[in-house]
């Protein structure tokens, strides 16, 4: 469907590789080097290549990184998320007891008023549908009664 590519021509031809030589020589450090912002503006250095060209720019020299501290055992972080989870089960749990409490403590008020409701009517039935024998006092029977100016008369 598609059609061949026919393989490239190979050209060779002869490549001169010129590496110029730094004008001052850099130190090679056993450490990787880090790029750094200097701490003041280096001087400028000039390279002359071989066909005569100068090539300008400042020479770096490499920055020694800060030593590497060691690292923990466990990291930072997995020990933050470990003490947020311990920290909300205890809420958790904190809660659950709450919530137990306040309703054990609804069923007592409850059952209370209802203790207090069935012996304050037991009480009152007894009362009144208890015998209708002597129940103390003193009964005044009156048969003719008059009352003649605000007064009383048997």
């Amino acid at each position: 469907m598609y059609p061949e590519h026919p393989a490239p021509a190979r050209y060779e031809t002869a490549l001169d590789v010129h590496r110029p030589a730094p004008i001052t020589p850099v130190v090679m450090a056993s450490a990787p080097l880090v790029p750094m912002q200097p701490g003041s503006v280096p001087s400028v250095a000039s390279v002359v290549l071989p066909d005569g060209r100068v090539v300008t720019g400042y020479a770096i020299n490499p920055m020694q990184p800060k030593p590497v501290v060691a690292k923990p055992a466990v990291s930072r972080t997995a020990v933050n998320v470990a003490l947020g989870g311990v920290g909300f089960l205890a809420v958790c749990g904190g809660l659950l007891l709450l919530t137990t409490f306040i309703a054990a403590l609804t069923a007592l008020i409850t059952q209370l008023i209802i203790l207090a409701a069935v012996i304050f009517g037991g009480w009152i039935a007894v009362q009144i549908f208890s015998a209708s024998g002597s129940k103390g006092g003193t009964t005044v029977n009156i048969h003719k009664a008059v009352i003649k100016r605000n007064r009383f008369y048997q």
